[in-house]
């Protein structure tokens, strides 16, 4: 079993600075508290091949997550791959922005959960849980990039 969730959000920032914010991955445990540290391979910008490796804690477990860029179109869009063969994975993962006519960036998140192995029977789960904090996930986005 696979699902989808999303979230979209207002950002009080313009389009470009939302997409550098968004595009260094690193800057990821600033909104996403389940995530513990993150890094980035190779050096340098960021940019379709760019994997970010990351320890997450998800309930009560801690697992080590492997995402690469798959596609990267300043100041428009990025997506994600989950390599790492965890029981529940992003499939594919994404933030489209679009700029407001009051300069402010629309920003939308989604995620394609995908379970694996006994993940098969979990990722309903996870699906509600993600689904349930999507539009919180995406105020803390907001936060994170307005205080940046």
């Amino acid at each position: 079993m696979a699902g989808h969730f999303e979230a979209t959000v207002e950002i009080g920032r313009p389009v470009e600075e939302v997409f550098a914010f968004l595009a260094d991955g690193t800057n990821d445990p600033k909104f996403s508290p389940r995530v513990l540290e993150i890094t980035k391979a190779p050096d340098g910008p960021t940019e379709v091949g760019t994997v970010f490796r990351s320890t997450v804690k998800d309930a009560g477990m801690t697992t080590k997550r492997e995402i690469r860029i798959s596609e990267f179109v300043p100041p428009s869009s990025l997506r994600w791959t989950e390599t790492s063969k965890n029981i529940v994975v992003s499939k594919e993962g994404g933030y489209d922005l679009e700029p407001t006519p009051e300069g402010n960036t629309r920003l939308r998140i989604f995620n394609s959960l995908e379970g694996h192995g006994i993940g098969k029977l979990i990722v309903g789960l996870a699906l509600s849980a993600a689904r349930k904090d999507a539009d919180a996930f995406g105020q803390r986005i907001k936060a994170a990039v307005e205080a940046s």
